[in-house]
């Protein structure tokens, strides 16, 4: 650090007892607060003077008033302070403590996240998760999220994806279309009405495809959320492809079987994604492994 940038760093004796002065228009008002000598105050004030070369209180008679520049100072130096004591405080509470806001897809996060995070609370009681549901592409910056559970591709400007699960969908409907055996062959399958989600428009024609059949021209219904998709297949109004983790209560409750035990594996993945200056804030590093981890077991 050169001189001159050492002389832009005034201590934080001199910041303390300038912003107390200036809060309180008094020498010796600020001495009172600090516990300080009115003449100690009156040191600090001028050494700090002295190092900026700048003139912050005009000094009359008994009196002080902070000069233009004072003013302008006083209100960045206090700011500045606050700073530093709600940062210190945080240290001095939990290294771990803060908040984590948290961008979620509504499916995933009720589905699978949500149930699941009493855990994470239970073992980091110090960090408050604020969730912020969105089903399109935003800014994470804009938005003041710290971090973003993603289904796609891994190409989030300037952030990091973290590869969280592939996902794979089978088709399912209700029991009420089916004969008693429950499976279904690929043509049977073509023969129903195709629930599409339209988000994964393709992914009928993929499945069809990879069992070698040609896929069927769209005939059945399309949705914008994974939500009515799913209870239009429990009403019966048409077989879904969906991911099987993601229905685990409705196959568990008998509302929707599975058609056939092919499985594709969708083109997109899930991702945590968080962008790179907030890679190694607390909050962050603590949910990333925790997410993992729960990942891993669930998977287990």
């Amino acid at each position: 650090m050169t001189s001159y940038q050492r002389r832009l760093l005034p201590s934080s004796s001199m910041l303390a007892a300038f912003d107390a002065a200036a809060r309180t228009g008094s020498f010796t008002a600020a001495a009172r607060e600090l516990s300080l000598t009115q003449g100690a105050i009156s040191r600090q004030i001028s050494a700090l003077e002295n190092q900026l070369g700048v003139v912050f209180f005009e000094r009359i008679r008994k009196t002080v008033r902070l000069t233009d520049a004072g003013r302008q100072y006083a209100a960045e130096i206090h700011r500045a302070l606050q700073v530093i004591r709600a940062a210190s405080l945080g240290a001095m509470t939990s290294p771990l403590s803060g908040a984590l806001n948290l961008a979620i897809l509504p499916t995933i996060g009720t589905r699978w996240l949500i149930p699941r995070m009493p855990q994470f609370i239970a073992q980091h009681p110090e960090i408050t998760v604020n969730f912020v549901t969105r089903l399109s592409p935003f800014d994470l910056q804009a938005d003041g999220v710290h971090a973003a559970i993603h289904y796609g591709p891994a190409d989030w400007p300037g952030a990091e994806c973290t590869f969280l699960m592939s996902e794979q969908v089978v088709p399912v409907c209700s029991p009420s279309l089916v004969p008693e055996n429950h499976q279904l062959s690929p043509r049977d399958l073509a023969a129903l009405p195709l629930l599409t989600l339209a988000t994964r428009s393709e992914a009928w024609a993929t499945w069809f495809l990879a069992n070698g059949v040609e896929p069927p021209e769209e005939r059945g219904m399309r949705f914008e959320q994974f939500s009515f998709i799913a209870r239009a297949a429990v009403a019966g109004l048409g077989a879904a492809l969906l991911p099987k983790f993601l229905i685990r209560s409705e196959l568990d409750r008998g509302e929707l079987i599975v058609v056939s035990d092919f499985s594709v594996q969708s083109d997109s993945n899930y991702y945590l994604v968080s962008p790179v200056e907030k890679l190694h804030y607390a909050p962050v590093v603590a949910f990333r492994t925790w997410l993992l981890e729960a990942i891993k077991s669930w998977r287990d």
